[in-house]
């Protein structure tokens, strides 16, 4: 049977760490799926048509991984789609405590589903799609801190904010 991993966030806007735990994930796994889940604590900059289109062309160069957007709970979701694995990145020792709860629910919410945690390479550690979204919001240059696919998204999302 395939090993199938799920890899969730919200993606908004997905960026240049995020990409680098795909494409890791990517090899680690026969089958990957970046799932585009609810945030609801998050006022989002992307719509979920948006990232999905972000990370379509972003991962358009790895041919095991797709993208789909889930709602409810992450291990619902993995069990529907017949995954063993939840790939979550990691960029720093603050992020471990939060992801290590996550892990535990949802490891008693299902046994039969693990969690790996990736760290970012040390060039992505500081980012975060909320850095990414206020340093675009406030007209700075976020060109280097999200794949040029999502670069172009994100400049055609804020033109449509600033018309509103």
């Amino acid at each position: 049977m395939p090993r199938l991993a799920i890899y969730p966030g919200s993606f908004d806007p997905p960026t240049l760490g995020h990409l680098d735990v795909i494409e890791r994930a990517a090899t680690l796994f026969d089958d990957l799926i970046v799932a585009i889940g609810p945030n609801s604590a998050k006022r989002p900059l992307l719509s979920v048509d948006e990232r999905l289109e972000a990370l379509l062309n972003s991962t358009k160069h790895l041919p095991n991984v797709r993208v789909e957007h889930f709602s409810g709970l992450l291990v619902h979701y993995a069990l529907s789609k017949h995954a063993t694995s939840i790939v979550r990145g990691l960029r720093a020792t603050a992020d471990f405590e939060y992801e290590f709860q996550m892990a535990m629910v949802n490891r008693r919410l299902s046994y039969k589903v693990y969690t790996f945690f990736l760290m970012t390479k040390w060039d992505h550690s500081y980012l975060s799609s909320s850095i990414v979204r206020e340093v675009a919001t406030l007209g700075g240059d976020y060109s280097g801190l999200v794949p040029p696919e999502v670069g172009t998204i994100m400049e055609r999302a804020l033109s449509a904010r600033t018309k509103d």
